[in-house]
């Protein structure tokens, strides 16, 4: 299959074959990138019922977002061939480390915490690996083992009633490596995350010991031996490692999986603690005369280390720190960010408070001008992930985590935080505190103002009189804002509708509850955006624009409410002073509040102001770094600058990010139309139009380029598609205009561009600098258009 192409992945090499299909290094000629690509068995998915489920693992797969865990990017079929396209990984198999030499025990236990936090992160989405070997484990440069080939993992599934015992002929068609298989799943017993611990026991004792902990060559008699015999003890073949290791690797291989490890969290714990330095509780009693004279040495520096820290002596202080620990006092904390906080309550009806709590402590801690807070929709994606604390903060660009956890009992509420450098992983400081629900708001801005002292943080007067303003809330009050943001989050129209409902709720109880309003206002926002396209703006933006004003009303200081309505200004009113300046407020109020920039972006790119729009772009990224809808309004501000290749470079990040990011693979498709790539541009078209439900704002990007890459017809059976769409729901006129203009047809792009203009829809904002209009630009008609809704022309 050398030189072949399967979907957009173009092979270049075997490297490697198995019992699940071959393996190719492949390029993705989309995202212009080496992958690992596996060509199932002929049969492997026998009908399309059997398609459907596997794309569902797959699926699943994806989903599995861990250090150690090989990424599965995509599942597809072409003509008879079924195929996995996976992550890449540079390195070398495990078996092939173990052929070559005996790993030293330090090696064995941070290879061994790896594979067990990988499998910690697996089993907690509900995937059972079910193959783990050696070789499919793989150890990169650097030193990280890599989990490989989720190819014949399952979903787990509700133990059988009937379960019974296969032959030894039956058990030859079970799913799984032999010698490496747990004894229940060789009786076809239920098979759940104890039956990977058993597996990563082998793979343990293999690296301990350079042997199988049963070598039988004949299949009955290592069946035989897995089911009723003890593995010899792993110090007997290597006496070198510990008795602590090979207790850990005895409990794994418990035949009755009640007695083993019964969580892989609790594997990585003792792994992690086999290679820490040996205690110093551990040395013995009677120590020569020259270490306890050490030890006084020692001790006398610490009682002046103290002394001098109770003093605060700056410099000498700090010099004493690092001559006495051996390292460098830690930098001084300018940047942090707030991991989701864990819900203890065990409710998943109650993960809309966790979240709440969350966003409510970043908020609190945004307000603080010295401090750069990263924003909820970046730290979110690490809700329930298993990476290291270092790893998260470094991907965040933070000198410190705050992590924690939220109870809610009745009218209670306990939170509690511990701050972590970032760096080292140390633990800086730690506390909890509990209040009445009605108190919430003075509870958070308290554990804001605790962490601020801890880091040295400088408040000016006005933050510190914002944090000590909190007054009490209604409970019921709080708690349907907090729904009704979760809601919001989630940025569909459906979910806007919801978050609507509870906003309202709350108003109707407190009518002088600020956040509500400016919450409704956001709501509002979304539901008469274009690119959703739920309703006509002037059916939504007027609600939107007098929340956000009774907003300000009610709380002059309140940034997101100057936020929500400088985008109003922005997309509805056309009002470019009045935009640019209710923005500026936002960020005077909260310099770390992502939005305001965002809008930034947006207005100075409508403007042709593209290097202030990418400044505001890049400003936005900074406070939310991980966020999709964060990282496309930089190669959307360079689409506008036609800066086409920088911003196809941008989309491939933010494709890497979230692969199915329906904007990115949008804004992809224009710059290939603009460019005149034909392919390209309709393959990442089409890929938008199947990922948003075939929504209009897609179909009509996909049908104008069509129109423009010469596939008239094409472009007009999807105007039809769009007209008869437009009886069911709202259809923007903008969308059907650039249609014709992409046909040519002048006149009736301009009779749906006025339609558009009665609309106020806000992408009209977009007219003088997208290229999608660049064919009626020397229409006086065009000229006219720009000059109605102030744009300079």
């Amino acid at each position: 299959m050398i030189g072949q192409t399967l979907g957009h992945y173009r092979i270049i090499e075997k490297i490697g074959a198995g019992g699940m299909g071959v393996v190719y290094r492949a390029r993705d000629e989309r995202l212009e990138r080496d992958v690992a690509l596996k060509v199932l068995p002929s049969g492997t998915v026998a009908d399309e019922a059997a398609r459907k489920r596997f794309r569902k693992e797959a699926l699943a797969l994806s989903q599995l977002n861990h250090p150690n865990i090989e990424t599965v990017h995509d599942f597809d079929m072409q003509e008879g061939t079924d195929f996995l396209v996976m992550e890449l990984i540079p390195g070398v198999s495990l078996d092939e480390r173990l052929a070559a030499e005996l790993l030293r025990e330090k090696e064995i236990a941070h290879l061994g915490t790896q594979l067990a936090e990988a499998l910690a992160a697996a089993h907690g989405q509900g995937v059972v690996h079910r193959d783990l070997k050696p070789g499919n484990l793989r150890v990169t440069p650097d030193g990280r083992l890599k989990v490989l080939d989720f190819g014949l993992a399952v979903l787990l599934q509700p133990a059988s009633q009937t379960a019974s015992t296969r032959s030894i002929t039956e058990t030859s068609a079970v799913a799984g490596t032999l010698p490496y298989m747990p004894p229940e799943q060789l009786l076809a017993e239920k098979v759940d995350a104890r039956s990977d611990i058993w597996a990563a026991g082998a793979v343990l004792y293999e690296m301990a010991s350079g042997q199988r902990p049963f070598r039988e060559e004949v299949a009955v008699r290592l069946v035989d031996a897995i089911l009723h015999q003890a593995p010899m003890p792993p110090r007997k073949v290597n006496a070198r490692i510990s008795p602590e290791l090979e207790r850990i690797i005895l409990k794994c291989l418990e035949k009755d999986p009640e007695n083993r490890y019964q969580s892989a969290k609790e594997l990585a714990v003792d792994l992690r603690r086999l290679g820490l330095p040996t205690s110093a509780a551990t040395m013995p009693s009677r120590l020569p005369r020259s270490r306890r004279w050490s030890l006084a040495v020692v001790g006398a520096l610490a009682a002046l280390l103290a002394v001098l820290v109770g003093l605060n002596v700056g410099e000498l202080r700090d010099a004493v720190w690092s001559r006495v620990s051996g390292r460098a006092k830690p930098a001084r904390i300018e940047s942090l960010a707030v991991l989701p906080l864990e819900n203890l309550a065990r409710d998943p009806s109650q993960d809309y408070f966790a979240d709440g709590m969350t966003e409510a402590l970043i908020a609190a801690l945004a307000r603080i001008g010295a401090l750069r807070v990263i924003s909820r929709t970046s730290v979110m994606q690490y809700r329930g992930a298993k990476k290291p604390l270092p790893q998260i903060a470094k991907e965040l660009g933070v000198d410190a985590v705050i992590e924690g956890s939220v109870l809610r009992e009745g009218d209670q509420v306990r939170i509690a935080v511990q701050l972590i450098h970032g760096p080292t992983d140390r633990h800086l400081w730690a506390n909890s505190y509990q209040r009445e629900l009605r108190s919430i708001l003075t509870l958070q801005s308290e554990v804001a103002r605790a962490i601020a002292d801890e880091i040295k943080v400088k408040l000016t007067p006005q933050e510190q009189a914002r944090l000590a303003s909190a007054r009490p809330v209604n409970p019921e009050v709080y708690e349907s804002y907090l729904r009704g943001r979760y809601d919001l989050d989630r940025r569909s129209a459906e979910a806007a509708r919801q978050a609507l409902r509870h906003f309202e709720h709350a108003l109707g109880i407190d009518p002088t509850h600020a956040p509500s309003y400016a919450a409704l206002a956001d709501a509002y926002m979304v539901l008469g955006t274009g690119f959703i396209a739920a309703q006509p703006a002037t059916e939504a933006r007027p609600k939107g624009k007098v929340a956000a004003m009774k907003a300000l009303e009610i709380d002059p200081g309140l940034a997101e409410a100057h936020a929500a309505l400088g985008a109003t200004y922005l997309c509805y009113d056309w009002d470019w002073a009045a935009a640019e300046a209710e923005l500026r407020r936002a960020t005077e109020l909260n310099a770390r509040y992502a939005p305001p920039h965002q809008w930034y972006a947006l207005l100075y790119s409508a403007m042709g102001r593209f290097d202030d729009a990418l400044a505001a772009a890049r400003r936005a990224q900074e406070f939310d770094p991980l966020a999709p809808s964060a990282s496309v309004y930089t190669p959307r501000v360079l689409y506008y600058a036609r800066r086409y290749d920088q911003a196809r470079e941008a989309l491939g990040k933010v494709l890497d990010l979230d692969p199915d990011f329906i904007l990115a693979h949008f804004w992809l498709g224009r710059c290939f139309v603009a460019q005149s790539v034909r392919e390209r541009a309709i393959s990442e078209l089409r890929t938008a139009v199947n990922l948003s439900g075939r929504g209009p704002v897609m179909l009509a990007a996909l049908a104008h380029g069509y129109a423009v890459t010469g596939q008239g017809a094409e472009a007009r059976k999807l105007l039809g598609e769009l007209n008869e769409l437009s009886k069911q729901r709202y259809v923007p006129s903008y969308n059907i205009a650039e249609v014709y203009a992409g046909l040519g047809e002048r006149d009736r792009a301009f009779e749906w561009l006025e339609k558009a203009l009665v609309e106020r829809t806000d992408l009209l904002i977009w007219l003088k600098v997208d290229p999608v209009w660049d064919g009626l630009r020397p229409d006086a008609r065009f000229q006219n258009l720009l000059r109605r809704i102030g744009l300079p022309l």
